[in-house]
């Protein structure tokens, strides 16, 4: 096979394990006749009729699609046996990875089964066990645990996360880590009969090497930036550090990547070259100087990457690395496309699971740009205007990919960059690392050292700050206006034509400064209402949307630091969905898991006003008062002249959970929407008596109630359901959360009454739109990837009780 045709199969081989991500089951047959297709093509005689590119593409379309299928079968198949979710059981193992601060108190990590205990299993079934663990110890917030080797008490349950359309999945990053059950600690004691493979070893020095950074470097200022930087320890970066690292577009600088490994990689290149030519400038030829330097290259990039953590991005960097210098090694004469496809290939070759994730996508993307800019340029540029056509190339050249991806391209990002990556590149990482290594051999460096590295950081932090605090313009384009704007800022940075160059910036300033005064688009038009109930875990949030004009009913939980349904879940869909304006948002109380995130969403969309039942409380969540006017509940109101509102609260001095705006949405006779917040039955009782004396509200053809207080036995009493007579009730509950919502008495109320069920925690996110003057709803789980809404999986399993 030729050279051209072994890139076209390895690029193939590539777009074949990604294009099986792109499934929603995995088609068994299918993949086992893909595998027998390459032997076809390879050993009968017909073979030689066909060009050998088309051989090579199927063939390795092929093997791609086999290739990922078989590591993604075999990674589903380990999982959790019915009856064990929510039971104790005891396992032992070693961690493996570095504990990190968790949500409410506790200590999180990865945890390695080697062992499972007081199972009544078939040894089929222990070999489908998990092995790898994502556990939290609550009550353990000192990053202390008894041993490396364990003995754990744990609860588990199977992977599960919030299901959207768009926004962050916490079951694709699950799966993507090969975490095939979470859980909780419930006791440890060390466990010495473990059997420490090499990988654990590894760990145990990993963590080892951890402990001596914040040993040697506790004095430091910046010890979490130093510990990120070194070793790719990101455990002690606070919510302060990832503001201002996601505000700037910089979270790339504390991930130990592509441009820390390059960095290495050059620098003992070119230590290594250097010092073998001057030691023996003529016994050495030139052939054996370029093989040392490129084993040189790998062992140092080899042990930066072990002591970082041999997380994924660092194994996937080294592979690059490693390509790059292998045909820099043989000084091929072959487009550097070839290198580049090569690299991909191997990428995907030994983690095919890469395609899940966003970094995947964007290092790819970025060397790409970079490729097509500087690889076919006549004539060189400075270094000062290379790192500017860079920054300016690889900004332009991703931002499409970014908004594919949900995330949007801050502005800030590019002064940001521009002056970053330089500082980090060529000043503070050479310094980091080297001091680092002298404080090793040399402890009593560390008292100069470490002012050295503190000084240095402040410099990068300070600047990075001062970026995020600054007020930058918001750009809006099209995703046509997007690529165009990318595709020509790629154009002028590569035709070494000064007219083109020249009128090819003109017209890009042009559109940033017209992009940057320009309003926000308006949403967009609906020809018939819908609702959307997204799933958020325990919490509630749902949209409605009619006309041009948007209603969104709560925001769902946040835990600071943790976990944010405004961040992951509201603002991706949201914007996906093309809406910039809410016009009413309604907080019906001011509990956490009903109004978590509301400065968010007053940050990222106009927001006309706030109804609510707690009005005070409200107002002193805000982080800006009179951002926004807020309203008592009360009153009606149209949403887009397609859906009549009713807000109503109970009258009192009510607080919390009885005090909620229950808000009415109706069209006509056709379809009524009832929210009621987290009311209790006695307030049910009272909103019963008052909607039996509204003469409008006649019986709908088809009416949808949201279970009140996500399904808890203290509402949906029985007159509630008896006089509401739901069609479909919604309840809104957390995957096998501690408070057992929806209740097994609740759900058989509206059982009785004909009501058909869903639930947020098996279904996902929920679209209810009107079909012919019938309500029809779709479940986002129906068109959830293989690894979540699979046969056999959690979705699939999940029952309402």
């Amino acid at each position: 096979m030729s050279g051209s045709s072994t890139v076209i199969g390895v690029f193939a081989f590539s777009c074949g394990v990604i294009l099986l991500y792109r499934l929603a089951v995995l088609p068994a047959q299918v993949c086992l006749l893909l595998a027998i297709i390459p032997a076809l093509l390879w050993f009968l005689p017909f073979r030689r009729m066909l060009p050998g590119s088309f051989r090579a593409l199927v063939i390795g379309m092929a093997l791609g699609i086999a290739w990922a299928f078989l590591w993604a079968s075999d990674r589903l198949e380990h999982r959790l046996p019915e009856g064990l979710e929510g039971d104790r059981t005891q396992v032992s193992g070693y961690i493996c990875d570095l504990p990190s601060v968790g949500s409410f108190n506790s200590i999180r990590f990865s945890f390695c089964v080697t062992r499972w205990y007081g199972l009544s299993l078939t040894p089929e079934a222990y070999d489908s066990l998990p092995t790898t663990l994502r556990l939290a110890w609550y009550g353990k917030p000192d990053l202390v645990l008894p041993d490396y080797r364990l003995r754990l008490d744990v609860v588990l349950k199977n992977p599960h996360g919030t299901l959207n359309p768009e926004g962050f999945r916490y079951e694709d990053w699950l799966f993507r880590k090969g975490y095939r059950a979470t859980g909780s600690v419930r006791s440890a004691i060390p466990d010495p009969s473990v059997v420490c493979t090499p990988e654990c070893q590894y760990h145990r020095l990993h963590a080892r090497l951890a402990d001596w950074v914040d040993s040697q470097f506790a004095e430091a200022r910046h010890l979490a930036l130093i510990a990120s930087l070194l070793i790719g320890n990101r455990g002690h970066l606070s919510s302060e550090h990832w503001d201002v690292l996601k505000a700037t577009g910089t979270i790339h600088l504390v991930a130990i990547s592509g441009l820390h490994l390059g960095l290495v990689a050059l620098g003992a290149g070119f230590a290594a070259r250097r010092v073998l030519l001057a030691v023996s400038s003529t016994r050495l030829s030139e052939r054996s100087v370029r093989v040392t330097v490129f084993a040189v290259v790998l062992v140092c990039s080899l042990l930066y990457a072990l002591a970082a953590g041999f997380t994924v991005p660092t194994r996937r960097a080294l592979i690059m690395v490693a390509v790059g210098s292998w045909y820099l090694l043989n000084a091929w004469q072959v487009p550097v496309w070839h290198s580049l496809v090569i690299a991909l290939g191997a990428v995907l070759l030994f983690d095919p699971f890469a395609p899940l994730d966003q970094g995947f996508w964007l290092s790819f993307g970025a060397v790409s740009v970079l490729m097509c800019v500087f690889a076919g340029r006549l004539g060189g540029t400075g270094w000062l205007a290379g790192l500017f056509i860079a920054q300016v190339a690889v900004f332009a050249g991703l931002w499409p990919l970014l908004e594919l991806v949900g995330q949007g391209q801050p502005v800030a990002g590019l002064l940001a960059n521009i002056s970053a990556i330089p500082w980090v590149s060529l000043v503070l990482m050479p310094v980091l690392l080297i001091g680092g290594i002298a404080v090793a051999l040399f402890p009593a460096l560390t008292g100069l050292i470490v002012p050295l590295m503190d000084a240095l950081l402040d410099v990068l932090w300070r600047f990075l700050g001062g970026v995020a605090n600054m007020s930058w313009p918001d750009l809006y384009g099209s995703t046509l206006e997007i690529i165009g704007f990318a595709i020509l800022v790629l154009l002028t940075a590569l035709v070494p034509i000064r007219t083109f160059q020249v009128v090819g910036v003109a017209i890009v300033a042009t559109w940033v400064v017209a992009a940057s005064f320009q309003e926000r688009p308006d949403n967009p038009h609906l020809a018939e209402p819908e609702v959307r109930v997204w799933d958020v875990g325990q919490g509630l949030s749902a949209m409605l949307r009619a006309g041009d004009q948007v209603l969104l009913y709560d925001t769902g939980p946040e835990v600071e630091g943790v976990f944010s349904a405004a961040e992951s879940v509201l603002i991706p869909n949201l914007k996906a969905l093309g809406v910039a304006r809410i016009d009413t948002l309604v907080i019906s109380h001011a509990d956490n898991d009903h109004s978590g995130g509301i400065n968010q969403i007053l940050e990222h969309f106009d927001v006309g006003h706030i109804v609510t039942g707690e009005p005070k409380a409200v107002r002193d969540k805000l982080k800006r008062a009179g951002a926004v006017s807020i309203v008592e509940c009360g009153g009606e109101d149209e949403l887009g002249g397609e859906l009549a509102l009713s807000f109503w609260r109970a009258k009192g001095e009510l607080k919390g959970n009885d005090a909620s705006c229950v808000l009415t949405a109706r069209r006509g006779m056709e379809a009524e929407w009832v929210f009621p917040g987290d009311i209790s039955s006695r307030v049910e009782a009272k909103y019963l008596r008052v909607s039996r004396n509204l003469a409008a509200k006649s019986q709908p053809r088809e009416r949808v109630v949201i279970a009140p207080h996500h399904g808890s036995k203290t509402s949906s009493s029985r007159a509630w359901v008896d006089e509401l007579k739901p069609d479909v009730v919604i309840y809104t509950a957390g995957y096998r959360h501690r408070y057992g919502h929806p209740h097994k008495d609740v759900t058989a109320r509206y059982r009785s009454a004909g009501a058909t069920a869903f639930n947020t925690a098996c279904s996902g996110g929920l679209v209810l739109t009107l079909d012919s003057g019938t309500v029809k709803t779709i479940e986002a789980r129906h068109s959830a990837p293989f690894w979540i809404g699979g046969p056999g999986l959690t979705r699939a399993e999940c029952k309402i009780p």
